[in-house]
C-alpha cells in the first residue's frame, strides 16, 4: 500500500459537475481530491481488506442473532423497549439488507482494525461507484496508469444486482432522505438511478413529508401509501420519534431493515470484541463503567453508541484529551471506550479504508485522509487502483 501524487484531470471539476456530482466541495476546499492516489496489491485487497469484511460481517449477524433473543443484549444495545420485539421480528422474517461498510484501519502490513460499522446509513456511495472509477479509466487512456490497472469496486453491479434480488417483480419503491441536505439527496438520487436500472419505479419523498392515513399505513406527499422504502434516516432516530408506534402494523418494508439498528450502533464493539477476544481484526472495546476498561490503560477512544462522522468522539492519550471534540448532538448517551489506535500515517494524511458491503458480499473500497486523527466530514476522498 503506497500513496503516490497525481496530477488531477484538468477537467474533473466540469466532469463531476455534469454528471451530478454535487457534494465535491466542502466549506470551500475540495471533498474529493485527485492529487493523490492509494497504490495496492492484489493481495493487500484481498487478504487484508475482502477477506476480514467477509468475515466480520459474518460475526455481525451472528451477533444479530443472538441479540434479538436477549432482552439483556437489546438493553445493552439501547433498542427502545417497546420497539424491540419490531425489531427482532424483521430479522426473523429475514428482511433483507442493500447495504452497509466497515471502516477499518489499514496500512498493508499488519491486519485491518475494525473502528466501526456504518450499517444503515452510510454515505459516499456515488463517489465510490461511480466517479473513482471513471477516474481510473481516465488515467489509464491518458498513460499515468497502465493498461491492466484495476480497482477494488464492483459496487454499482452489485447494487443494481441487490434491488433486483429484493424487488424481483419490480414494482414502485420510495427513497427519503432530508431534501434539503445535499450530500444525503445526492446519496438518495444515485441509488434512485440504480433502482431504476434494475427495473424498479423509484419514487422521492423528503422525510419531513411522510403522513399516516386512517388505516395506519405511511404515505407520501401525494398520498401514495408506501409499500416499499429506501430511507437514509437512522434507526436509533427512527425507533424514538412520534411515528416509531405504527410501524409494526404498517405493512412497509424499509430498507435498511430494523435488525439493522442494532450493528449501526457501536455497542457492538465491545460486544464483538468479548465474543472473539484477541481477533486480529478488532481492537479492545468496552462499554464504559465496565471494570474491564481499565485493560485500556490511559489510552483509548470515547465513543457514544451513536454518533456519525466524528462528532462527540474524543482520543484520550496518556490521560489527556488529544484531538478537538466536535459536538454533534451525540453527547447525553452511552459510551462505549476502544484502544487507541491511529489511522496509518502517509505524508502527512491520515487514512481510513472503508470496506463495502452489499448484501453479505464485499463490493469495494473507498479510502479518506484527513490531516487530523479523527474522520469527519469535511475529510477528503482519495481514489485507489491495483496495480498489475
Amino acid at each position: 500500500m503506497e500513496r503516490l501524487r497525481f496530477d488531477p484531470r484538468t477537467d474533473w471539476d466540469a466532469k463531476a459537475e455534469e454528471l451530478g456530482f454535487t457534494w465535491r466541495h466542502t466549506d470551500g476546499k475540495p471533498y474529493w481530491d485527485e492529487t493523490a492516489a492509494y497504490a495496492f496489491s492484489l493481495a493487500e485487497i484481498e487478504d487484508g481488506i475482502e477477506a476480514p469484511t467477509e468475515e466480520l460481517h459474518g460475526l455481525c449477524l451472528e451477533l444479530v442473532n443472538e441479540a434479538v433473543q436477549s432482552e439483556r443484549l437489546m438493553e445493552q444495545l439501547d433498542i427502545p423497549e417497546p420497539m424491540r420485539d419490531y425489531v427482532a421480528a424483521s430479522w426473523k422474517r429475514g428482511d433483507p439488507s442493500l447495504y452497509g461498510r466497515f471502516d477499518f484501519a489499514y496500512d498493508g502490513q499488519g491486519p485491518a482494525k475494525l473502528y466501526e460499522y456504518n450499517a444503515d446509513t452510510p454515505t459516499s456511495i456515488y463517489e465510490t461507484a461511480v466517479f473513482q472509477w471513471l477516474w481510473l479509466e481516465d488515467q489509464i487512456a491518458a498513460g499515468a496508469l497502465p493498461a491492466d490497472a484495476d480497482q477494488f469496486n464492483s459496487l454499482h453491479e452489485k447494487l443494481v444486482d441487490r434491488f433486483r434480488a429484493i424487488f424481483p417483480n419490480g414494482g414502485f419503491v420510495h427513497f427519503a432522505s432530508d431534501a434539503e441536505f445535499v450530500e444525503d439527496r445526492q446519496t438518495v438520487r444515485f441509488l434512485e438511478d440504480l433502482a431504476r436500472q434494475a427495473g424498479l419505479e423509484p419514487q422521492f419523498v423528503a422525510i419531513d413529508q411522510i403522513g399516516l392515513n386512517a388505516d395506519g399505513r405511511f404515505v407520501d406527499h401525494e398520498n401514495w401509501i408506501i409499500q416499499a422504502m429506501f430511507k437514509l434516516y437512522p434507526w436509533e432516530q427512527m425507533l424514538r420519534d412520534e411515528y416509531a408506534a405504527p410501524l409494526p402494523t404498517a405493512d412497509v418494508t424499509v430498507l435498511e431493515p430494523a435488525w439493522k439498528s442494532i450493528l449501526s450502533n457501536k455497542a457492538i464493539l465491545p460486544l464483538l470484541w468479548e465474543r472473539h477476544k484477541g481477533h486480529p481484526n478488532l481492537l479492545e472495546s468496552y462499554f464504559e463503567g465496565d471494570p474491564a476498561e481499565a485493560a485500556l490503560g490511559s489510552s483509548y477512544v470515547r465513543k457514544p453508541l451513536f454518533s456519525r462522522e466524528g462528532d462527540n468522539v474524543e482520543l484520550i492519550d496518556q490521560g489527556h484529551s488529544a484531538a478537538e471534540v466536535v459536538d454533534g448532538g451525540y453527547g447525553e448517551g452511552r459510551y462505549i471506550r476502544q484502544a487507541l489506535c491511529d489511522p496509518p500515517l502517509f505524508d502527512g494524511n491520515h487514512v481510513i479504508v472503508g470496506s463495502w458491503v452489499v448484501g453479505t458480499e464485499p463490493a469495494g473500497i473507498s479510502l479518506r485522509e484527513d490531516t487530523g486523527r479523527i474522520t469527519r466530514n469535511t475529510s477528503r476522498f482519495v481514489p485507489h487502483f491495483i496495480r498489475p
